[in-house]
């Protein structure tokens, strides 16, 4: 019997998806992770930080993230660096801190007994027919295919559905995220968010977790990337951070979508998180974003398939407002001139009790 859906993507998109759908839906979700087994166990590249708008959404869910799943330090403030006007601000922001593998596997774990979940599968092609896709996928030595009416596009920034249903009209700007993790003896109890053009036109950050220190950056992805990730840390080293022996470093591509780039699909295809686009421009934050376009999808999905993908545009409308929002904020974030000026007046600003 084919399945009704097919969500390729096992992360907070996808899994949230399925369990948001109507559960008289037969419904596949497939991962190239193994995040039950172990094998080929896989953290995303992500700084494991919660932000407000994820927290929100995942109470309306009726969801409470587990203990175990959060990591000292929590952080109620984050540190600005500004080495293009050699500025610093502290400002007031809550974050869970989390071990975002941990966290993917929660998610997974809460799942309705109405989906089949395939993980360690390594989806490959897709090929239309006259009630929605073949789709082929790869487990262990084998190639193995399902029809499916719907197939859904929640594998991230490098979505393998968006490439091969929209690959040469798509024009997305696409970052390469590098993360080094390195020995520490304390704990730092701030996020760090650093802007240097030098090193890239969007943001750089630093987090501690669980006695280590995270340095990454959002870079070009370009021969220079990796001289400049050197830069970032020789400055951080010369502006008083102290960290020690480097555990491991990692790599993904990142988004920084336009109202435009928004993609959300055909008719027997829809894409969530950040395979449609949908993370903030200004600060890359895509968990909210991955809750909330699924939700969206899933509103749209009450009556049907037929006609879904106009009432999914319908209820994308605060998320669309919400990206158009963040991509003006990002002019005042990311233009040094204006960001000076901003900073300097230390409006919304902190101060540190010392």
């Amino acid at each position: 019997m084919p399945y009704d859906i097919a969500i390729i993507g096992a992360g907070p998109a996808g899994v949230s998806l399925a369990r948001f759908l109507n559960k008289n839906y037969k419904i596949l979700i497939m991962d190239r992770r193994d995040l039950i087994d172990k094998e080929n166990e896989k953290m995303k590249c992500c700084g494991g930080l919660l932000a407000p708008d994820a927290q929100q959404m995942l109470g309306k869910m009726g969801l409470a993230v587990p203990s175990e799943i959060l990591v000292d330090p929590q952080i109620f403030l984050v540190r600005t660096i500004d080495f293009d006007n050699n500025l610093e601000r502290y400002y007031q922001r809550f974050y869970f801190n989390m071990n975002r593998l941990f966290f993917d596997k929660w998610l997974l774990s809460i799942l309705p007994d109405n989906v089949d979940v395939a993980l360690g599968c390594r989806f490959n092609t897709l090929s239309e027919n006259s009630d929605g896709y073949d789709i082929a996928f790869m487990h262990g030595n084998r190639i193995f295919t399902e029809k499916v009416k719907l197939i859904i596009g929640a594998d991230g920034a490098c979505s393998s559905v968006r490439r091969q249903l929209f690959g040469d009209n798509d024009k997305l700007k696409k970052y390469i995220s590098i993360q080094e993790w390195y020995e520490t003896e304390r704990d730092t109890p701030y996020y760090g968010a650093i802007f240097d053009s030098g090193i890239t036109d969007f943001y750089s950050w630093t987090i501690s977790k669980d006695n280590t220190f995270i340095i990454g950056s959002a870079l070009t992805p370009d021969k220079e990337a990796n001289q400049k990730f050197e830069l970032l840390k020789s400055k951080l080293k010369k502006h008083g951070f102290i960290f020690g022996d480097c555990r491991k470093r990692e790599g993904a591509y990142i988004l920084r979508p336009k109202r435009k780039d928004i993609i959300t699909g055909n008719n027997h295809a829809a894409l969530v998180g950040e395979a449609g686009g949908f993370i903030s421009p200004s600060s890359a934050e895509g968990i909210s974003f991955a809750l909330k376009s699924s939700y969206a999808l899933s509103r749209s999905l009450e009556d049907g398939m037929e006609g879904f993908q106009k009432r999914y545009r319908k209820n994308l409308s605060t998320v669309l407002r919400s990206i158009s929002f963040k991509q003006l904020k990002g002019i005042g974030m990311y233009n040094k001139h204006l960001r000076n000026i901003i900073m300097r007046t230390g409006i919304l600003s902190s101060q540190i009790i010392k």
